[in-house]
């Protein structure tokens, strides 16, 4: 199917460029599940848990091939909160043509999602979170931003969470995600 769309790409001529971008959502919150961690011979590792409810969600889009990404939190998973993400990828890359591959989740595919012009939309088969590389994003951002930490409030959370995102360069994004035979099969040049 992507290829149907690239033997067509004169006819999105209005755009500077064609971009592959995988998106996905992660959960990030005040729950924590603690990780493995070092010390001593003899000692046991004293790791702060609590077990808080309270969640924001990493709304993400990356280009393994440039390590170009957009990012936003969002207090949910839904149609809505896909359209405001959805929006703002749009206007961040205005002047491009979007392949934007993503899961089936329910918000990817409600019928009210206004998708804009420069997207279109395909889907990863079901229960196949391997195939989408910014699955290993979320793992980045909790290894180096989450681990074994408790937060006194969401919007510590948060702050931690846009803070990591920031701290994520194009080259160290292009390294997490673009695997070489991976981005060899969706070549667009």
């Amino acid at each position: 199917m992507i290829g149907n769309i690239l033997h067509d790409v004169d006819s999105y001529g209005k755009y500077n460029r064609v971009r592959l971008m995988f998106q996905d959502e992660a959960g990030f919150g005040r729950i924590n599940k603690p990780k493995y961690c070092w010390c001593y011979p003899g000692l046991r590792p004293v790791v702060p848990s609590h077990h808080i409810r309270e969640y924001r969600y990493a709304y993400g889009a990356v280009e393994p091939l440039t390590g170009d990404s957009f990012f936003l939190v969002l207090p949910y998973t839904n149609a809505i909160c896909m359209d405001i993400f959805l929006q703002g990828l749009s206007d961040e890359y205005s002047d491009d043509l979007i392949l934007m591959v993503c899961d089936k989740a329910a918000w990817h595919t409600a019928k009210a999602l206004s998708i804009p012009d420069n997207i279109i939309i395909f889907f990863l088969p079901t229960a196949t979170p391997e195939m989408n590389p910014i699955e290993q994003i979320w793992r980045e951002i909790r290894k180096i931003g989450f681990r074994n930490e408790i937060f006194q409030t969401l919007e510590k959370v948060i702050d931690r969470l846009c803070e990591t995102i920031c701290s994520l360069t194009h080259p160290v994004i292009k390294s997490i995600t673009g695997r070489i035979g991976f981005c060899n099969v969706f070549r667009l040049g």
